[in-house]
């Protein structure tokens, strides 16, 4: 598996997870500037999103020390 290959299936990982954790991130997606660079050196771009969805983020990720 290449590495752009590699890096699309963590976004499509990362999309699975949200969405059981109830978030959607619209903008989701690998940053095709960083996929194009020789070697490719792909990000993930998380996008914006909505701030009801910024606070539903923040809520299913741990709070410090593990809790949550």
């Amino acid at each position: 598996m290449g590495v752009i290959e590699a890096a699309q299936e963590a976004v499509t990982e990362l999309r699975a997870a949200l969405e059981r954790a109830g978030v959607k991130l619209p903008s989701l997606g690998l940053d095709p500037v960083t996929c194009a660079a020789e070697p490719p050196r792909p990000l993930v771009e998380l996008g914006r999103c909505t701030v009801e969805t910024a606070r539903r983020l923040a809520a299913v990720l741990p709070g410090e020390g593990g809790r949550g």
